[in-house]
């Protein structure tokens, strides 16, 4: 899965796969990338399109969804 970086200070880049709605998060503070499992498409755009990316993946799926780090 291709990750693209994004304008955040607690996450360095982002990458969706729409098939396995599967999320990968790569954080600035570790460098460490986790996969989260069944986050639907809508939930992916609203987080690139959110003011604080880090602030809405906090709030809406840090804790939402099943995730593992790669």
């Amino acid at each position: 899965m291709e990750r693209q970086p994004v304008s955040s200070s607690s996450l360095a880049s982002v990458g969706y796969d729409p098939a396995s709605e599967t999320l990968q998060v790569e954080f600035v503070a570790t460098g460490k990338v986790f996969e989260y499992y069944n986050v639907p498409q809508f939930m992916y755009d609203r987080l690139l399109e959110a003011s604080s990316i880090g602030q809405f993946f906090n709030a809406e799926i840090r804790n939402a969804y099943p995730c593992n780090p790669i």
